[in-house]
Protein backbone atom coordinates (compact mmCIF):
# COMPACT_ATOMS: atom_id res chain seq x y z
CA UNK A 1 0.00 0.00 0.00
CA UNK A 2 1.55 3.30 -0.86
CA UNK A 3 1.62 5.89 1.72
CA UNK A 4 -0.85 8.86 1.66
CA UNK A 5 0.37 12.39 1.49
CA UNK A 6 -0.22 15.64 1.21
CA UNK A 7 -0.96 17.07 -1.84
CA UNK A 8 1.25 20.13 -3.18
CA UNK A 9 -0.37 23.59 -2.87
CA UNK A 10 -1.67 25.05 -5.63
CA UNK A 11 -0.01 27.73 -7.48
CA UNK A 12 -0.12 31.20 -6.34
CA UNK A 13 -3.04 33.16 -7.85
CA UNK A 14 -2.51 35.25 -11.49
CA UNK A 15 -4.51 38.49 -11.24
CA UNK A 16 -8.05 38.06 -12.65
CA UNK A 17 -8.94 39.38 -16.05
CA UNK A 18 -10.91 42.41 -16.24
CA UNK A 19 -14.15 42.16 -18.15
CA UNK A 20 -14.54 44.80 -20.80
CA UNK A 21 -17.41 43.74 -22.13
CA UNK A 22 -19.98 40.81 -23.11
CA UNK A 23 -21.91 39.92 -25.35
CA UNK A 24 -24.16 36.54 -25.37
CA UNK A 25 -24.10 34.89 -29.15
CA UNK A 26 -26.67 31.73 -28.30
CA UNK A 27 -28.88 30.61 -25.35
CA UNK A 28 -30.95 27.58 -25.02
CA UNK A 29 -32.02 25.22 -21.74
CA UNK A 30 -29.35 23.17 -22.90
CA UNK A 31 -26.32 25.64 -23.34
CA UNK A 32 -25.13 28.89 -24.28
CA UNK A 33 -22.44 30.67 -26.03
CA UNK A 34 -20.86 34.27 -24.81
CA UNK A 35 -18.03 35.95 -26.12
CA UNK A 36 -15.93 38.52 -23.68
CA UNK A 37 -13.69 41.20 -23.90
CA UNK A 38 -11.42 41.05 -21.16
CA UNK A 39 -8.11 43.28 -20.59
CA UNK A 40 -4.81 41.53 -20.28
CA UNK A 41 -2.77 42.40 -17.52
CA UNK A 42 -0.42 44.31 -20.65
CA UNK A 43 -3.66 46.85 -21.06
CA UNK A 44 -4.57 44.72 -24.62
CA UNK A 45 -7.80 43.10 -25.16
CA UNK A 46 -8.90 40.07 -26.19
CA UNK A 47 -11.73 37.49 -27.05
CA UNK A 48 -12.81 34.98 -25.07
CA UNK A 49 -15.70 32.74 -26.35
CA UNK A 50 -17.24 31.02 -23.23
CA UNK A 51 -19.48 27.89 -23.57
CA UNK A 52 -22.33 27.83 -20.48
CA UNK A 53 -23.73 24.47 -19.69
CA UNK A 54 -25.18 23.87 -15.98
CA UNK A 55 -23.10 21.84 -13.43
CA UNK A 56 -23.39 18.39 -13.68
CA UNK A 57 -22.89 14.93 -11.59
CA UNK A 58 -21.15 11.75 -12.10
CA UNK A 59 -21.80 8.31 -10.21
CA UNK A 60 -19.79 5.31 -9.57
CA UNK A 61 -22.56 2.91 -8.36
CA UNK A 62 -20.57 -0.36 -6.74
CA UNK A 63 -22.74 -2.82 -5.87
CA UNK A 64 -22.18 -4.72 -1.70
CA UNK A 65 -19.76 -7.36 -3.81
CA UNK A 66 -17.67 -4.63 -5.11
CA UNK A 67 -18.51 -4.70 -8.70
CA UNK A 68 -19.24 -1.51 -10.68
CA UNK A 69 -22.88 -0.72 -12.74
CA UNK A 70 -21.92 0.63 -15.98
CA UNK A 71 -23.87 1.79 -19.34
CA UNK A 72 -23.66 1.40 -22.43
CA UNK A 73 -24.92 5.13 -23.70
CA UNK A 74 -25.20 6.16 -27.56
CA UNK A 75 -23.89 9.35 -28.08
CA UNK A 76 -24.89 11.91 -30.77
CA UNK A 77 -22.38 14.18 -31.04
CA UNK A 78 -19.41 11.71 -31.48
CA UNK A 79 -21.89 9.04 -33.36
CA UNK A 80 -20.28 6.28 -30.96
CA UNK A 81 -22.10 4.12 -27.64
CA UNK A 82 -20.00 3.59 -25.13
CA UNK A 83 -18.94 2.61 -22.02
CA UNK A 84 -19.94 5.07 -19.01
CA UNK A 85 -21.15 5.78 -15.59
CA UNK A 86 -24.29 7.36 -15.14
CA UNK A 87 -23.99 11.43 -15.16
CA UNK A 88 -26.68 14.32 -15.65
CA UNK A 89 -26.85 17.87 -15.29
CA UNK A 90 -28.25 19.50 -11.81
CA UNK A 91 -31.41 21.13 -12.56
CA UNK A 92 -31.73 24.81 -11.35
CA UNK A 93 -31.99 24.94 -7.20
CA UNK A 94 -31.42 21.15 -6.74
CA UNK A 95 -28.37 19.82 -4.59
CA UNK A 96 -25.79 18.45 -6.52
CA UNK A 97 -26.08 14.70 -3.80
CA UNK A 98 -30.05 14.76 -4.23
CA UNK A 99 -28.76 15.15 -8.52
CA UNK A 100 -26.78 11.79 -8.31
CA UNK A 101 -29.13 9.87 -6.59
CA UNK A 102 -31.58 10.92 -9.36
CA UNK A 103 -29.46 10.05 -12.07
CA UNK A 104 -28.26 6.78 -10.48
CA UNK A 105 -32.00 5.51 -10.13
CA UNK A 106 -32.75 7.09 -13.87
CA UNK A 107 -30.23 5.80 -15.27
CA UNK A 108 -29.65 2.32 -13.82
CA UNK A 109 -32.39 1.82 -12.00
CA UNK A 110 -30.79 1.78 -8.62
CA UNK A 111 -30.46 3.01 -5.31
CA UNK A 112 -27.24 3.72 -2.89
CA UNK A 113 -27.46 2.68 0.31
CA UNK A 114 -24.44 4.89 0.81
CA UNK A 115 -23.77 8.23 -1.63
CA UNK A 116 -19.37 8.93 -0.74
CA UNK A 117 -18.56 12.34 -2.54
CA UNK A 118 -15.65 12.36 -4.40
CA UNK A 119 -13.49 15.55 -5.94
CA UNK A 120 -14.59 17.56 -8.86
CA UNK A 121 -13.34 18.55 -11.55
CA UNK A 122 -13.88 20.90 -14.51
CA UNK A 123 -14.18 19.23 -17.40
CA UNK A 124 -13.43 21.50 -20.25
CA UNK A 125 -12.09 24.68 -18.17
CA UNK A 126 -10.34 26.16 -21.07
CA UNK A 127 -13.64 26.96 -22.27
CA UNK A 128 -16.48 26.68 -19.64
CA UNK A 129 -17.22 27.21 -15.81
CA UNK A 130 -18.78 24.13 -16.09
CA UNK A 131 -18.43 21.93 -12.88
CA UNK A 132 -18.82 18.34 -12.51
CA UNK A 133 -19.57 16.73 -8.92
CA UNK A 134 -18.77 13.32 -8.39
CA UNK A 135 -19.61 10.22 -6.04
CA UNK A 136 -19.03 7.15 -5.36
CA UNK A 137 -22.53 4.96 -4.94
CA UNK A 138 -21.82 2.26 -2.49
CA UNK A 139 -24.26 -0.84 -1.50
CA UNK A 140 -26.48 -0.21 -4.78
CA UNK A 141 -29.30 -2.17 -5.39
CA UNK A 142 -31.70 -2.50 -8.17
CA UNK A 143 -35.00 -1.10 -7.24
CA UNK A 144 -36.89 0.37 -10.18
CA UNK A 145 -36.70 0.51 -14.11
CA UNK A 146 -35.24 2.92 -16.60
CA UNK A 147 -36.46 5.91 -17.06
CA UNK A 148 -34.89 7.41 -20.05
CA UNK A 149 -35.35 10.87 -21.81
CA UNK A 150 -36.38 10.02 -25.52
CA UNK A 151 -32.87 10.99 -26.87
CA UNK A 152 -31.15 8.60 -24.46
CA UNK A 153 -30.22 4.66 -25.66
CA UNK A 154 -28.40 2.82 -23.03
CA UNK A 155 -27.97 -0.37 -21.64
CA UNK A 156 -27.44 -1.24 -18.09
CA UNK A 157 -24.34 -3.99 -17.33
CA UNK A 158 -22.29 -4.94 -13.97
CA UNK A 159 -18.70 -4.80 -14.24
CA UNK A 160 -16.05 -6.62 -12.06
CA UNK A 161 -13.20 -4.33 -10.92
CA UNK A 162 -10.39 -6.05 -12.63
CA UNK A 163 -12.87 -5.43 -16.24
CA UNK A 164 -13.39 -1.80 -15.32
CA UNK A 165 -9.17 -1.39 -14.56
CA UNK A 166 -8.84 -3.02 -18.18
CA UNK A 167 -11.58 -1.04 -19.85
CA UNK A 168 -9.56 2.40 -18.34
CA UNK A 169 -6.11 0.60 -19.23
CA UNK A 170 -7.09 0.04 -22.63
CA UNK A 171 -8.28 3.83 -23.09
CA UNK A 172 -11.93 2.31 -23.54
CA UNK A 173 -13.45 4.57 -21.31
CA UNK A 174 -13.46 7.58 -23.67
CA UNK A 175 -16.53 9.71 -21.36
CA UNK A 176 -13.93 12.16 -19.35
CA UNK A 177 -16.70 12.05 -16.30
CA UNK A 178 -16.49 8.27 -16.22
CA UNK A 179 -12.64 7.83 -16.55
CA UNK A 180 -12.23 10.81 -14.09
CA UNK A 181 -14.96 9.50 -11.11
CA UNK A 182 -13.91 5.80 -12.06
CA UNK A 183 -9.80 6.94 -12.05
CA UNK A 184 -11.09 8.31 -8.27
CA UNK A 185 -12.65 5.08 -6.68
CA UNK A 186 -10.14 2.67 -8.22
CA UNK A 187 -7.60 4.47 -6.35
CA UNK A 188 -9.22 5.05 -3.47
CA UNK A 189 -10.09 8.49 -2.97
CA UNK A 190 -13.65 7.16 -1.13
CA UNK A 191 -14.23 5.28 1.59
Amino acid sequence: MTERREPPQDPEEFAHFTVHSTDQIYDSPWCGLRRDVVVLPDGAHQEYHVIEISNAVAVVPMLPDGRIVMIGQYRYPIGKTHWEVPAGRIADGEDPSVAAERELLEETGHRAGRLVPLPGFYPTNGISAHYAHAYCAYDCERVAELELDAAEQLIVRVFERCEVEALLDAGKIEDAFSAITLMYVLRGASS
